[in-house]
């Protein structure tokens, strides 16, 4: 229904079911329009309308889409040496630039490396006569339509434009006219019946509980005439989880997700596609175009997010005629979601049976052998797994593909290739190391001249390390001191002079005692003051009955100072009168 009205050159919207030959629909009109060599030899063109320039320009939204929308129009048009080349994120500059700058025909590729090379003038747009949207509704959505926008302003205003998508609601139709020209809406629906998904995919929904989820999968992957299998998870963590999950249980899986380096997702698909993996676990990033031969079953570990993403999840299956069976596990919290799908695709699963790993009917409807376990027997551990297929230096770009994030992973980036330094033409400088702000060598030249000979032979016979530093305390402070004074009377006495005293803290005990101390070293021939005594009156009247007592041991003892007597009440009574 499509090549006769793209042939003649109208704009098109074209809207048929999953696996029903959409990219020949308008790929093989793109390779028509184009002008080769060959056009011109058979005289169908003339030699001026060739140039190195694209002609064609298909943009898609994914990096998986886009290298399987380029391999196929390549070997479509491979007989005509249509040259066709796939622009997309992940993969270094140099050879994508290199291929434009050789001549192109045909350009497949995301929308923000097209604006990156654009934008740079390595990729001119001004003699593209026709313009592809796969994948549509994807392609006109708020994430990519400013971009998309974009891209339509660099390319001429006369050109064919053609959409394609298996989903295309009402809102982007009406979108897509404003950047059309009267074209014409083809719905391709199968004779069959009316039905949204293709009726070769038997469908089963089960409740399931999320703890439960990993054992139910691998059991379902152990029924009987299961081939390739695709897991789609919601989240990119979720996807990591469960194939890992899978590879401990014995089953040769993959990832394919958006934290995977460009090497790894290319790696993952590519075994998938050789037989070497036949499980593959995967986001919504994988569940848009892709056509891999021999998948039989779907599972949708998650539910999806709405009725046109389970459609494209399921299409993965059943495709060119092929029979598949979709099953989606359905959590108690996703309920509600999984009810809007099934009323707008129709469908007749609005209250799922709840299921666990041992329930009989899961057995029954997918045709699982009766004693089957969550772990696969050695015995059928036949695949050569993901490592065995080849992973590809892409030379990624980007800070976070070095580390493993979207532009790619550490062991994906290009080895780093160190270069030769050349010999140094000058004597670096000598640092002398310092300590107190004098030299190490004139420190222990001062400390050897101060230091007892035999202690410092000692000292330079043991190399011990340095003393760490130690907290400063009271104690310490008091030694610190105390010890050049020490040292000062160490140096008097080697001189002859008498040693200094150290001095002493002040302390009250200190005070009381010093006047006694004064008298005592003061010579016997001067007469020594007597101490204040506080005068109370108890010490009163004992004070004038001792006097002559006290004169006599005064004057024997030639200067001794008398201890000074409290005054109290007692002593002031018993004084006599006079």
């Amino acid at each position: 229904m499509t090549l006769p009205v793209a042939l003649s050159g109208t704009d098109v919207i074209g809207q048929a079911k999953t696996g029903t030959g959409k990219t020949l629909g308008f790929g093989l009109p793109l390779l028509e329009r184009v002008t080769v060599p060959a056009d011109v030899e058979a005289g169908r063109a003339q030699p001026e309308e060739l140039t190195d320039a694209p002609q064609a320009l298909v943009v898609v939204p994914t990096r998986e889409l886009c290298q399987q929308v380029t391999n196929d129009l390549q070997t479509a048009g491979k007989v005509r040496n249509v040259r066709v080349l796939a622009i997309y994120g992940g993969r270094a500059y140099e050879p994508q630039v290199e291929a434009l700058k050789k001549g192109i025909d045909v350009v497949v590729g995301t929308p923000g490396r097209l604006l990156d090379l654009a934008g740079q003038k390595k990729l001119n747009l001004k003699h593209v006569k026709a313009l592809v949207l796969d994948e549509a509704d994807e392609m006109l959505d708020l994430g990519f339509l400013p971009d998309v926008e974009k891209i339509m302003n660099m390319l001429p205003a006369k050109r064919q434009t053609m959409l394609f998508s298996a989903t295309m609601p009402g809102a982007v139709i009406g979108l897509a006219r404003r950047y059309m020209s009267q074209p014409t809406h083809i719905r391709a629906t199968s004779p069959d019946g009316e039905g949204v998904t293709v009726a070769n995919i038997k469908q089963h929904v089960f409740r399931a509980h999320n703890m439960d989820k990993p054992e139910m999968v691998s059991r379902i992957l152990q029924a009987d005439g299961r081939g390739l299998a695709m897991i789609f998870c919601r989240t990119k963590r979720t996807a990591a989880d469960i194939a890992e999950q899978l590879e401990k249980r014995g089953f040769a899986s993959g990832a394919v997700h958006g934290d995977l380096g460009q090497g790894a997702r290319e790696q993952a698909l590519r075994a998938f596609r050789n037989g070497k993996v036949d499980v593959l676990v995967c986001t919504d990033v994988a569940a848009r175009g892709i056509d891999v031969e021999g998948v039989t079953h779907v599972i949708n570990y998650q539910s999806p997010e709405d009725e046109k993403t389970y459609l494209h999840r399921v299409g993965r299956t059943g495709r060119a005629g092929a029979k598949g069976i979709a099953i989606t596990l359905v959590d108690w919290d996703d309920i509600p979601r999984w009810q809007l799908i099934n009323k707008a695709l129709e469908l007749d699963f609005n209250d799922p049976v709840e299921t666990y790993s041992s329930s009989p009917h899961l057995y029954e409807e997918l045709n699982i052998p009766v004693g089957t376990k969550g772990t696969l027997p050695r015995a059928e551990r036949t695949r050569a797994g993901l490592r065995a297929e080849e992973l590809e230096d892409l030379g990624e770009t980007g800070g976070r593909g070095a580390r493993g994030g979207r532009g790619g992973s550490r062991r994906d980036a290009a080895p780093v290739v160190e270069e030769e330094r050349p010999a140094r033409t000058r004597t670096p400088r000598q640092r002398r190391r310092t300590r107190g702000g004098s030299s190490v060598d004139e420190a222990a030249a001062s400390t050897a001249a101060v230091t007892p000979a035999p202690v410092a032979e000692e000292a330079a016979s043991s190399e011990e390390p340095r003393t760490p530093r130690r907290r400063r305390t009271r104690k310490a402070v008091a030694e610190v001191v105390e010890a050049p004074a020490a040292a000062e009377a160490a140096v008097d006495t080697a001189e002859g002079e008498a040693p200094a005293k150290p001095r002493r803290r002040r302390t009250r005990k200190a005070v009381a005692e010093a006047p006694v101390a004064e008298a005592a070293v003061e010579p016997a021939a001067s007469e020594p003051a007597k101490p204040v005594r506080r005068r109370t009156r108890k010490a009163a009247a004992p004070a004038e009955a001792s006097a002559p007592v006290e004169a006599a041991p005064a004057e024997a003892s030639e200067g001794e100072a008398k201890p000074r007597r409290r005054r109290t009440r007692k002593a002031v009574e018993a004084q006599p009168e006079g």
